[in-house]
């Protein structure tokens, strides 16, 4: 019995083959985190009349950028296996420190005349926290605690590698430290921000004007700033996670570290990378929220942990390692997100009922997303 070659068929068959290619790798895992969103938003729809107003997209697009920016850095930690408890005190570190710097700066260059010259006309005098922070001063008063985060997440790498302890060990307790550090430099005071930040935090793109479109359409296309530059980071972050050798690493060291390592990948490097990129995007996000509240003070952030991991873990990315990426973590902060804005939105529940019902909300969606992930795979 000899073999016919066969003929291919042009009859339809092509397309049909090449959709069954392309539904067969999406697992449930991908498809879950999906049916949770559109099974929020049309709830949502149906119970908040008003939910599909374009107030209501600016308010998400405001409120998830922060937790966007932050999530980036967290999917690269939680990607290489490991977990930082410091991300909600670091963004609150960096808004402090960018706080007290502002409203400090006549104490900062007394003492530090060597940099006068450098700040020279960039300052307008004004009381405490009045003057308006320009040109050098300005890059100088919001450089300084992001490299400050950076360092002190360069820090809880190190020690991570080098002592051998699970991460969530030292990130404990660098918490503390950031927690202690702010309370230190504040003394439980309030302060104002550069009017910089406060425009990155509140005021909007008007693309609709831009294009010349309709007012009824213009609303829709007014895009928050934040929401930009939280775009920007999202971008970034998937393109180094998903094309360079150092995101290939990263996913490598989550998915078998000795494996790793015997192939040549130095994994305590991309441990420590990946913690400080994360205490970067937490800084960072820390940022933008006291520029969206316009000040910086001890009670931010306090929840910002939690919130972060919720969206990574919602978008798909595995607590063990090794899987997740950038575009998972944005469909958990827009999950998380329009969940946080709905239930405000719905006249029938309270607020004493609001976070009962997002903590069990999170609890269906999570199980609804590993079910359907264990039947799909």
């Amino acid at each position: 019995m000899t073999d016919q070659p066969s003929t291919p068929s042009y009859s339809g068959s092509e397309p049909s083959s090449r959709f069954r290619q392309w539904h067969s790798r999406w697992e449930g895992r991908d498809i879950a985190p999906l049916v949770s969103l559109a099974m929020l938003v049309a709830f949502f729809t149906v119970a908040a009349p008003h939910f599909l107003r374009a107030g209501t997209l600016l308010a998400i697009l405001k409120q998830g950028s922060v937790l966007a920016i932050v999530s980036v850095g967290l999917t690269y930690v939680l990607i290489c296996a490991e977990i930082d408890l410091a991300v909600g005190m670091m963004a609150l570190w960096a808004a402090c420190l960018c706080g007290w710097l502002f409203q400090n700066w006549g104490w900062f260059l007394v003492n530090w005349g060597g940099l006068r010259h450098v700040f020279t006309g960039d300052w307008a005098a004004g009381p405490p926290g009045g003057g308006q922070a320009e040109g050098a001063a300005l890059i100088f008063v919001l450089l300084l605690p992001l490299v400050s985060s950076l360092a002190l997440g360069f820090v809880s790498g190190l020690l991570t590698v080098w002592s051998r302890l699970p991460s969530f060990i030292i990130t404990l307790a660098m918490m503390f430290i950031a927690e202690g550090m702010s309370r230190f430099l504040t003394k439980s005071a309030t302060f104002k921000i550069p009017d910089a930040l406060t425009g990155v935090g509140n005021e909007v793109l008007d693309l609709g004007r831009v294009l010349g479109l309709p007012e009824g359409l213009r609303a829709y296309l007014t895009i928050p700033y934040s929401a930009i530059l939280a775009a920007t980071v999202l971008g970034l972050g998937h393109i180094v996670l998903q094309h360079t050798r150092f995101g290939r690493y990263v996913y490598m060291t989550g998915g078998n570290r000795e494996a790793a390592r015997l192939a040549g990948v130095r994994t305590g490097r991309i441990v420590v990378a990946c913690l400080a990129l994360c205490a970067l995007t937490a800084a960072l996000g820390g940022l933008v929220n006291a520029g969206r509240l316009t000040n910086a003070s001890l009670d931010q952030n306090k929840d910002l942990l939690l919130s972060a991991v919720a969206c990574v873990v919602l978008g798909g990315t595995s607590l063990f390692g090794g899987e997740g990426g950038i575009g998972k973590t944005l469909v958990g902060v827009l999950t998380f997100t329009i969940l946080n804005v709905g239930l405000m939105q719905v006249n029938w529940i309270n607020d004493l009922a609001r976070q009962l019902l997002t903590g069990l909300v999170l609890l269906v969606a999570l199980v609804v997303n590993g079910v359907l992930a264990k039947g799909r795979s």
